[in-house]
């Protein structure tokens, strides 16, 4: 299980990149692990606003349906249209090419939610 330094992570095991006022968000490998074979990715419009911990896309498998819940608040600048045609890049690329959406963050972005790297995988050592 990859758990790359750069990134934040969320209990419902989302992945934030932060750059300059910018969040770029995905799921895990370990949701993309425990999901199985991805078959279907729906994701908002830009322009949509999302709510931290309201869900805002949905990944279908082989196994189930899961919502994707946003880890911060902010405005979809950027969808990844690529899941569209590819959705199976979930499983082989969840870091690099499955990205999701990317976000200009809210002025009430609460980052201080969000783990680094050695909480999340203290946390995914409780869950197991």
């Amino acid at each position: 299980m990859e758990f790359p330094e750069e990134l934040k992570y969320t209990e419902e095991h989302v992945w934030v990149l932060l750059e300059e006022g910018l969040a770029t968000i995905g799921v895990t490998d370990f949701a993309q692990d425990s999901l199985g074979d991805v078959v279907f990715v729906e994701l908002p419009e830009e322009g949509t606003l999302l709510e931290c911990g309201k869900p805002f896309g949905v990944v279908e498998s082989v196994k189930a349906v899961s919502d994707v819940y946003a880890p911060l608040s902010g405005e979809v600048i950027e969808v990844n249209e690529e899941l569209q045609d590819a959705p199976e890049l979930v499983n082989t690329s969840p870091y690099e090419d499955a990205w999701m959406v990317k976000i200009r963050l809210a002025e009430n972005a609460d980052l201080d939610e969000l783990m680094d790297a050695d909480e999340y995988q203290e946390f995914m050592a409780e869950e197991e």
